[in-house]
């Protein structure tokens, strides 16, 4: 997961040298770290093994995470039910409201990755699963009322006060060692996977 990334002290590389120098922000992002952190001191090992350190992910059959998933599901409720939406208030002078920046990655890219990592086995280890590519709150605001064709109408609320203090202002991933293991295929951007999310699964209700 990129949250063991913290606030990126580090970079964000997927390097197994800095993982015990990381400090994520929250007891997710500890668990994860501390998972890769056992698994690089056992002895025994399988064959080929990936740790995968998924970004924002988005995309169909995330009905079931609740509160937890991605702001363009929660977006495209909000805006065929009232036709506007919420973004959180930036509490960071450094970045404007909205201008909160994540590596957005789609699901479909995932999938694609974890196949190549099965078919062509390169070296084992951990890798960073995102678009290489860090993008504002505010863009995936306007690419999902664009591919519902709609007015942009879009409101600033606070970050909840209980995730206030471990939010990331800024994730991008380092996506150098999985092009330099073969993986050659192209990412889908923000718009062009929030077009085919909203268009051929939200609007449709569709499930794989």
């Amino acid at each position: 997961s990129a949250a063991t990334y913290g606030n990126g002290e580090f970079g964000y590389d997927d390097n197994s040298e800095i993982i015990e120098k990381l400090v994520p922000l929250n007891p997710y992002g500890v668990s994860k770290n501390e998972f890769d952190k056992w698994a690089f001191k056992q002895e025994e090992q399988p064959p080929n093994w990936y740790g995968l350190k998924f970004f924002n992910v988005y995309g169909p059959n995330e009905y079931h995470k609740g509160r937890m998933a991605s702001v363009i599901m929660h977006a495209y409720y909000q805006i065929e039910s009232k036709g506007s939406m919420t973004l959180f208030r930036s509490h960071n002078p450094i970045y404007a409201d909205g201008g909160q920046l994540r590596d957005f990655v789609y699901v479909k890219d995932l999938i694609s990755v974890i196949q190549f990592l099965m078919e062509s086995k390169p070296e084992s280890g951990l890798y960073n699963l995102g678009t290489g590519t860090a993008r504002a709150f505010l863009d995936l605001a306007k690419s999902t009322f664009s591919a519902l064709a709609k007015k942009e109408e879009i409101e600033f609320i606070d970050t909840p006060t209980d995730i206030r203090d471990k939010y990331q202002y800024f994730t991008e991933a380092n996506m150098r060692k999985l092009r330099n293991a073969g993986y050659s295929k192209q990412f889908y951007t923000l718009e062009t996977g929030i077009e085919d999310y909203v268009n051929n699964y939200l609007s449709q209700n569709k499930y794989y």
